[in-house]
């Protein structure tokens, strides 16, 4: 009797030691990411340090692996002097797995400009595309909202914002079925006028586009629906997610300021909880702090 075939596991490689609170934080992250039998996360790292914090969070999961990097691209450096370097870095060799079709993805939480970086000068961009961008999908209550980019491209040219929305519009289709999607120029007014220079030109090219354009959006749009897809320049994309992070951490610290203040508040909170942590969810950007990068061939 034939044997049944069993379903290859979408293989993540996993940046063990990028980001603030690597390893530790990064490897707990991935034990438990392990738990899911249809996938194997393979750490990427220095073994030696790996392998001692596994046995220090007692994990003997057959779903994690490992590939060891010996070097580290720090949080500071400059990304291309760090990757042309660095060949044995974790960044590099985790995209390299993901060129040479050993993993289905790379997961990163460290030097974004590095990852960039090694990712264009490994799998390459997409055919006629001028510059990848970090975009991230945050779950607002009136639905989904796709803003890029998100830090990728402090600078940029008109044609570039274009292709952002192009991506961003079919990211929208295929992945959340959304048949035309709203695409909205981040800018200081809504009026055709309204603008920088590079909004002012990028609005115009848009225009030319059969992507759904609604024009342009402001700040305050963002969170109301009024787009399916925000396009912004990376250095206004950044200063964006870094003031949505701030300002979700202060209504939570108010909220409970005020909860700890009213013994009447306190009762109601106790019945509200539920609610309570459901809003809180939606306001912590820790929840769903991952950005993509679009446009690079992995």
């Amino acid at each position: 009797m034939a044997t049944k075939d069993v379903p290859r596991k979408i293989r993540i490689a996993l940046d063990a030691m990028g980001g603030d609170h690597a390893p530790e934080q990064i490897i707990r992250g991935a034990i438990a990411a392990a738990e899911d039998n249809e996938l194997e996360v393979v750490l990427v790292g220095q073994e030696n340090v790996i392998r001692e914090e596994l046995r220090r969070c007692g994990s003997p999961n057959s779903n994690i692996c490992i590939v060891n990097a010996d070097q580290v691209v720090a949080m500071d450096e400059r990304p291309v002097a760090a990757i042309k370097e660095k060949t044995d870095s974790s960044i590099s060799v985790g995209i390299n797995l993901l060129h040479e079709g050993r993993v289905e993805s790379f997961v990163s939480a460290g030097n974004t400009g590095a990852v960039m970086i090694a990712a264009c000068l490994t799998v390459g961009r997409m055919r006629d595309l001028d510059r990848p961008a970090l975009g991230a999908v945050f779950p607002f209550p009136r639905g989904p909202i796709l803003c890029l980019d998100l830090g990728a491209n402090p600078d940029c040219k008109p044609s570039s914002l274009v292709q952002f929305a192009q991506m961003g519009s079919i990211y929208m289709q295929r992945i959340f079925s959304i048949d035309s999607p709203r695409v909205g120029l981040l800018s200081t007014g809504h009026e055709d006028t309204k603008g920088n220079q590079l909004v002012l030109e990028t609005f115009g090219l848009l225009k030319e586009t059969d992507i759904n354009f609604i024009g342009n959006v402001e700040g305050g749009d963002i969170a109301s629906g009024r787009a399916d897809v925000i396009v912004t320049d990376g250095f206004t994309g950044n200063v964006l997610l870094k003031l949505g992070e701030g300002l979700g951490e202060m209504l939570l610290e108010s909220l409970k300021h005020a909860i700890d203040q009213d013994e009447k508040l306190k009762e109601a909170a106790a019945v509200l909880w539920p609610t309570f942590h459901d809003v809180i969810g939606t306001l912590d950007y820790r929840a769903y702090g991952g950005a993509l990068m679009f446009g690079v061939n992995g």
